[in-house]
């Protein structure tokens, strides 16, 4: 994924699934070194984690 898809997805109201390493996950935000995101797990647990955003896929 790129930088301009991630900011696409953070200000749209569409539930848009992203996945990191097979796994769905939230964005939270685009961290300003402009090549990572924090992200956390769709569903129960609320632990985000800081991922390259090259990592992320679009389902």
């Amino acid at each position: 994924m790129n930088v301009n898809r991630v900011k696409q997805i953070l200000s749209s109201s569409a539930d848009i699934e992203v996945k990191y390493n097979g796994t769905s996950v939230w964005i939270d935000q685009l961290n300003e070194d402009g090549r990572t995101a924090t992200v956390h797990l769709r569903g129960p647990l609320e632990e985000r984690s800081i991922v390259e955003i090259h990592e992320l896929m679009e389902e």
